[in-house]
């Protein structure tokens, strides 16, 4: 090939790496724009909004110290009412979300009018936030965990569905085509090709939530769902700050002994791997 036929090609190839730089260029001030507005339109950065702020949070730690344990018997049934919503709404999200994300997961899905369909259903469940799904099902329901528990398994099957969709997309094709060339059905292929590669990943989303949906299940407690939500947001409208931090450090606890269960499953399955 002469040096007369390899310019024109360099040329090109010079021309579109600028193109593409401009382009990284200007997304990188349009996206700093967008930030820096987004920091002026919420006061960020007027002084005058923090001249306050340290002494009042130093004044809410120290009336809030040391933590009022003096109540922890009665704190009971709202504990039991909370984790009943974290484990039972999460359980109920993830038995919702497999099969939607297997549907809405574009390597699997049987027709992509389907496949579109559940992907649009899953974002109509995780674009409504949680504490509105609280209020209809308190609506629809009536008070206590009840209403906690859907509005978490809605909120999650929404959110874990879409995690479940994206990883199965990214699983490799070759088992899967494997069993396809020898008849497997589809649900055969999902069962010994796609669920095996992505359990690991899947329990990982799955504790994730279960941690997420405990703290949320708190904030419930302001729309009528009970729990230690409630028993907090009282212990604060009645000024019992001390009572409030104990509540939060048993909420802290709960978390910290789910971060230990979900790393303690995802070992046992990592060996087994």
């Amino acid at each position: 090939m002469t040096q007369q036929a390899i310019r024109p090609d360099l040329s090109v190839i010079l021309a579109d790496d600028r193109r593409r730089s401009l382009n990284a260029i200007l997304t990188t001030i349009a996206a700093a724009a967008a930030i820096g507005s987004a920091f002026v339109y919420a006061g960020a950065f007027d002084p005058r909004r923090y001249a306050d702020a340290l002494p009042t949070i130093l004044q809410l730690a120290a009336d809030a110290t040391p933590p009022d344990f003096s109540r922890w018997a009665k704190w009971g049934q709202p504990l039991l009412e909370t984790l009943s919503m974290s484990i039972a709404g999460t359980v109920l999200g993830i038995l919702a979300a497999l099969p939607l994300g297997a549907i809405a997961a574009r390597n699997i899905a049987p027709q992509p009018w389907l496949g579109g369909t559940a992907r649009l259903f899953l974002s109509i469940l995780r674009s409504i936030p949680g504490l509105i799904w609280g209020v209809i099902f308190v609506a629809a329901v009536g008070f206590g965990p009840l209403p906690g528990i859907l509005a978490l398994a809605s909120h999650s099957t929404g959110m874990i569905g879409k995690f479940f969709a994206e990883t199965m997309e990214h699983v490799d094709p070759g088992p899967g085509d494997a069993l396809r060339s020898c008849g497997v059905s589809r649900l055969g292929v999902l069962r010994f090709s796609v669920l095996p590669q992505i359990l690991p990943r899947l329990v990982d989303v799955a504790v994730y939530r279960w941690e997420h949906n405990l703290r949320a299940a708190t904030t419930l407690g302001l729309v009528g769902a009970g729990g230690l939500g409630l028993e907090i947001v009282t212990a604060f409208h009645l000024f019992e700050y001390r009572e409030a931090s104990a509540l939060i450090i048993v909420l802290l606890g709960l978390v910290t002994a789910i971060n230990l269960i979900g790393a303690h499953i995802r070992a046992r399955l990592l060996r087994k791997a």
